[in-house]
């Protein structure tokens, strides 16, 4: 899902449904996020992130990726135009002030594009980075990759020929524990009439988008990265946090959904009360151009 994708719904009789942004973003920062840990330190390990690499990060979400990525000595950017509420919270991880003046070193946190990263890269004389993320998953909603292949073209002028970029997306259905669940969000959304469904990933989702950036793949990986929770509660929030059961919400309402959720996470609920659901994540190395 990218910057550029915008989900239009169809008219609905009587008012529609409002989300809490900012309760869903910090769900999202404090519950749901740190599932994809593993992702995170698999493609660090991988690429070699460090002192001396250059990260930007699109879609960065509530950072921390970045903030990992940080931690291991790395120069961070983070650009997000989807979620302003996600944003505020990276902004808060990334770039706190020190004694309310100064902001710590080698962090920025951007709301816009590409563009705006490359007008502020350009006044600094900064040198091009060493590596591109994109680690929002994509492959669970249709379209919500639109608009990516368009967002890593415009990066192009940020980086070097040959630099590695990181896309991110959801791994075999078979093999991830937690669509059975999803597909809630499919059967409630009316996908026919409903745009922004849930919809199983791919095989090729990953290369398609790097084809059409004309980014050379040049490596993938597969991560496992069980969903665990401190309970059916915890999850219910965690998981609409996604935004994957938002057309659903649209379509019904808050409590249908809830209500189906919860009964959809039941069969992962262990004995003491916890939800554990195991899931692989895939990730593409592709180059630049």
């Amino acid at each position: 899902m990218t910057p550029t994708l915008m989900r239009q719904h169809l008219p609905l009789v009587g008012a529609a449904p409002r989300v809490d942004q900012a309760t869903r973003a910090r769900d999202w920062a404090e519950i749901q996020e740190r599932m994809l840990v593993p992702l995170y330190e698999a493609v660090h390990e991988r690429l070699e992130v460090g002192s001396g690499t250059r990260v930007l990060g699109l879609g960065c979400g509530s950072g921390l990726a970045l903030l990992m990525a940080a931690s291991r000595g790395a120069t961070v950017t983070g650009i997000d135009a989807k979620s302003p509420e996600r944003l505020r919270l990276a902004r808060e991880r990334l770039v706190p002030e020190d004694g309310g003046t100064r902001a710590r070193a080698g962090r920025r946190v951007i709301d816009g594009t590409v563009e705006d990263v490359a007008a502020v890269v350009d006044a600094s004389g900064e040198p091009a980075y060493d590596l591109v993320t994109a680690f929002e998953p994509i492959g669970c909603v249709a379209g919500d990759s639109e608009g990516l292949a368009e967002l890593l073209t415009g990066a192009r002028p940020l980086v070097r020929r040959g630099t590695p970029v990181v896309l991110a997306g959801w791994g075999p259905p078979e093999r991830c524990t937690t669509s059975s669940v999803l597909r809630v969000a499919t059967k409630l959304a009316d996908p026919l009439r409903t745009p922004g469904s849930w919809r199983a990933a791919l095989r090729d989702d990953l290369e398609e988008v790097a084809q059409r950036a004309g980014l050379r793949p040049d490596g993938s990986g597969r991560v496992a990265c069980p969903f665990g929770y401190a309970d059916i509660d915890n999850a219910v929030r965690g998981l609409l946090s996604t935004g994957l059961f938002d057309a659903a919400v649209t379509a019904t309402d808050q409590a249908q959904v809830e209500k189906e959720l919860t009964e959809a996470l039941h069969p992962y609920q262990r004995g003491d009360g916890t939800v554990w659901m195991p899931n692989v994540f895939r990730y593409l190395i592709a180059r630049m151009p």
